[in-house]
């Protein structure tokens, strides 16, 4: 018996966080909306139809105005809100396919091999479904590659009208047509830099891509490179679990909602820090070595003195436990710490990343103990159940001055049960 040809779904989030926030807002069903960063600093989201008014990355506080001007209505970053929509809409998918794998907080990859409904047909069930059960719209793209998937997700958000928001591009012909109207900075993986390579070299689509010789890409480029043009000849290069491998370095970084001059908030802020980035660590089941701790004050007040400082620790054993990183961290602040600056973030970078497998132990070394990694087992799940900061280290305050400043921001609706929706 033949086995069945590799086959890929991209769903994706239309613009999610916009999205997240409409759900329990239906008198927002028809108004544009951007979500803001970290302390209502820039724009990180927006809806298609805010998209023509307002830029990516465009400070709040300098276009309040145009907010105003086009009827915009901006929200402060719902984090909590947008993780349990997110993990909702993952769930629906997860229940409509074989195998199905998160590649972000708004999209996820789906192995189609083998699946005797038609392809196009499950694309539009897995689109209804989410949308019944979540209230968020999707876009799906389907196609012999993850590469090709990705590209045709694109297809169906470009030409959402034509395509209802579904594109199948498993059939040669449809899919060397796409790549003929697609630009190669369109193509996943490809940035601004390396499109200006390439359109150098007359690869000005992806079809040139397609057509360019991998060999050649590889010598000039890299491998990636290489397995994006095999990947849009439709050659499968890439597994399933290579799209979610562990990360080499781990960073939790924030600014600040108010300027901190005394060192003990700051400790609170990096013993936080420090705890989120160890539960990153222990999510991939990875081991850390070294910490990097670093803190500074705004850059781009002419009037206030500057300071930016880091500094690397070793640890005394590779560890995901939380209270030996945060114990190391909190030692390296006192370096670093200076007084006379208002600081304004502080930076938590886990380096030197391996699998427990992967660290050559030395004999008479310390190292962790598993009593010490089923605590951090019970932590996680805690907090998983509970809600985030559920335990925590005694250095990590309930409500810290130091946090993000979020004027604008929606209730939990879903994850704060004094916030939950309410309906007049």
């Amino acid at each position: 018996m033949q086995e069945p040809k590799p086959c890929f779904a991209l769903v994706d989030c239309n613009s999610f966080y916009a999205s997240c926030e409409r759900v329990f807002r239906p008198d927002l069903a028809r108004v544009p909306i951007v979500v803001l960063s970290n302390n209502d600093g820039c724009v990180v989201a927006r809806s298609a139809d805010a998209k023509p008014f307002i830029k990516m990355g465009e400070p709040y506080f300098q276009i309040r105005e145009k907010l105003v001007q086009h009827g915009i209505v901006a929200f402060s970053s719902n984090y909590a809100l947008y993780g349990d929509l997110s993990q909702r809409v993952m769930t629906v998918i997860d229940s409509l396919v074989v195998n199905s794998t998160a590649y972000s907080i708004d999209e996820a990859f789906c192995d189609l091999g083998g699946m005797t409904l038609p392809l196009e047909r499950l694309g539009r069930q897995i689109r209804s479904k989410v949308l019944r059960y979540t209230g968020i719209p999707v876009g799906v793209g389907i196609a012999g590659t993850k590469t090709l998937a990705k590209l045709a997700n694109h297809a169906a958000k470009r030409w959402q009208r034509q395509t209802g928001g579904v594109v199948d591009i498993t059939d040669s012909v449809r899919r060397d047509k796409l790549l003929k109207v697609c630009d190669v900075s369109d193509v996943w993986g490809i940035g601004r830099k390396m499109t200006e390579h390439l359109t150098g070299m007359g690869i000005n689509t992806a079809w040139d891509l397609a057509k360019a010789d991998p060999w050649t890409l590889r010598k000039r480029f890299s491998v990636l490179v290489e397995k994006t043009a095999r990947e849009l000849q439709g050659v499968p290069c890439l597994e399933m679990d290579e799209i979610n491998s562990p990360k080499q370095e781990i960073c939790c970084s924030r600014m600040f909602g108010t300027r901190l001059t005394a060192i003990e908030p700051l400790r609170e802020a990096v013993a936080a820090y420090a705890a989120r980035a160890c539960e990153k660590l222990r999510a991939q089941n990875s081991l850390c070595k070294k910490v990097r701790v670093s803190i500074r004050t705004a850059m781009f007040n002419p009037d206030e003195p500057k300071f930016a400082r880091g500094v690397i620790c070793e640890l005394p054993y590779p560890t995901d436990d939380t209270r030996v990183i945060t114990k190391a961290a909190v030692a390296a602040l006192s370096e670093l710490f200076q007084e006379g600056f208002k600081f304004s973030k502080a930076e938590i970078l886990l380096m030197d990343l391996r699998q427990p497998n992967e660290f050559t132990a030395d004999l008479f070394a310390p190292a962790q103990s598993k009593g010490d990694g089923r605590v951090m087992h019970v932590l996680d799940e805690i907090n998983a159940k509970w809600g985030r900061g559920t335990l925590r280290t005694g250095r990590v305050p309930v409500t810290p001055e130091w946090n993000m400043r979020r004027e604008l921001k929606s209730p939990s609706f879903t994850t704060r049960l004094d916030e939950l929706w309410t309906v007049r």
